[in-house]
């Protein structure tokens, strides 16, 4: 079933932390162990922003200068898996919400274009950031271009490598894109030393772009997941489907790297289980070879390798940590929202994770019913999705799935390539490097 027409852009963000029944812990500064302030993030973050990370306000406005650029894909569709749910001969129905027709090709447009605006608002010229499998960089790249501000990605090299048209799309829209580990920075050049060849991670160019930013006055940061106020901005997705969807699911699934995909769409469901409004369940899916919430440890840690951010209560494999070079590079982040790592130790929902090897099978299975080429990342959704609409099958469960497809695959299908021709490798983590890599957590 399509997507309602009379469906409207929300006018607000929803902010799901009045609702929680335990306030998550703060984040902490590395050399004082005490609860951040406005001024601790000033240099990184612009004020409004850190307002929204910190705020106890239930729903926050969405500026009209937002909503003008919002308008060119939003609302995005609803559809009725039809052909999908006819392949597997299940009865569940099968609901996605499409993020793919955003300019750059993702949801993370929905984050990209509020904090270009708000930095934009403050006079910041320069905004630099990391990207694993180029979606943020691409809406960064994008939302920059549409406030004038200039833009500085770190992508993570393996990304750089396997995905050379994400780097494309970022410059066409007026970025500058630097392989991450780079020469250009302290942490960059300490990465290079220790391992010349090194594939990168999230981490590291995190701690790359924090580094640059810091360092010049007229320029900030910008994250495309993990912080509250990303989480937020990423409402409008599962605000839509509420009002789209012609029937409550039982099960929401999304993929987790650092976790706005996920929180995204869920938030607003969640708000209406909370009330006591609904029954619906709610099952997060990541990769086998980046398994934060699954096999990570809850505690503070960094939120990049070098250590510039403050301390994150968190599900982390430890900031040390760099993942295996798996296709999903937007899930290969050593750590998980704080918010959803505060919301997962509530039993508010369920984890899993999936194999590179079963997700693009998946992937392939979905393009070949519903015609969309997905991202690596939310392949893991389908993967989970498909397996329970197969479990519907045993069952005979009518059961009514909702999940997000965050991103279209045309910029993976090198990946897609690999797949079909047998070379994917699924990677398995060892429990002695987990081992290894939290024994640097901060004491």
């Amino acid at each position: 079933m399509a997507a309602q027409t009379e469906t409207v852009i929300p006018g607000n963000w929803y902010n799901i932390v009045p609702d929680l029944p335990v306030p998550p812990p703060p984040p902490l500064h590395p050399g004082t162990r005490r609860p951040v302030g406005p001024d601790d993030l000033a240099p990184l973050f612009p004020m409004e922003l850190i307002a929204q990370e910190v705020s106890g306000d239930r729903y926050v406005p969405i500026p009209k200068e937002v909503i003008d650029v919002y308008r060119l894909w939003r609302p995005t569709p609803l559809i009725r898996a039809h052909r999908l749910e006819k392949a597997l001969d299940t009865p569940a129905r099968i609901y996605y919400k499409y993020e793919g027709v955003s300019p750059a090709g993702s949801h993370k447009a929905n984050t990209a274009v509020p904090q270009a605006y708000y930095n934009a608002k403050e006079g910041v010229r320069l905004l630099t950031t990391e990207t694993g499998a180029g979606q943020w960089g691409s809406a960064l790249a994008f939302a920059c271009a549409q406030f004038d501000v200039e833009c500085r990605i770190w992508m993570v090299r393996a990304s750089y490598d396997q995905k050379p048209y994400r780097r494309s799309l970022m410059r066409v829209y007026g970025a500058t894109v630097h392989p991450s580990p780079s020469p250009l920075t302290g942490a960059g050049s300490k990465a290079l030393a220790d391992a010349p060849a090194s594939p990168g991670s999230l981490g590291l160019a995190i701690s790359e772009a924090v580094e640059v930013a810091a360092a010049n006055p007229e320029a900030r940061y910008a994250l495309g997941s993990v912080l509250n106020h990303v989480l937020m901005h990423q409402t409008v997705i599962g605000e839509e489907a509420l009002a789209q969807l012609p029937e409550l699911p039982d099960l929401v699934i999304g993929c987790t790297g650092g976790g706005s995909n996920f929180a995204g769409l869920a938030f607003p469901f969640l708000r209406e289980k909370l009330a006591g409004r609904i029954g619906t369940r709610f099952r997060a899916v990541e990769p086998a070879a980046c398994p934060s919430f699954t096999r990570g440890v809850y505690a503070y840690d960094f939120g990049d390798t070098a250590g510039l951010t403050p301390l994150l209560k968190m599900h982390t494999l430890g900031h040390s940590f760099v993942p295996d070079p798996i296709h999903a590079g937007g899930l290969r982040y050593h750590g998980m929202a704080p918010l959803l790592s505060h919301m997962y130790e509530l039993g508010l929902f369920e984890a899993v994770t999936r194999t590179q090897s079963e997700c693009f099978e998946a992937g392939v299975r979905f393009a070949r019913t519903e015609g969309i080429v997905p991202a690596p990342e939310p392949t893991h959704a389908l993967a989970e999705t498909i397996a329970e609409a197969l479990r519907c099958k045993e069952s005979g469960e009518e059961k009514v799935i909702l999940t997000a497809l965050c991103g279209h695959g045309h910029f993976d299908l090198a990946a897609y390539d690999r797949h079909l021709a047998g070379e994917l490798e699924d990677y398995s983590l060892p429990q002695e490097r987990l081992d290894q890599a939290l024994t640097e957590l901060p004491g």
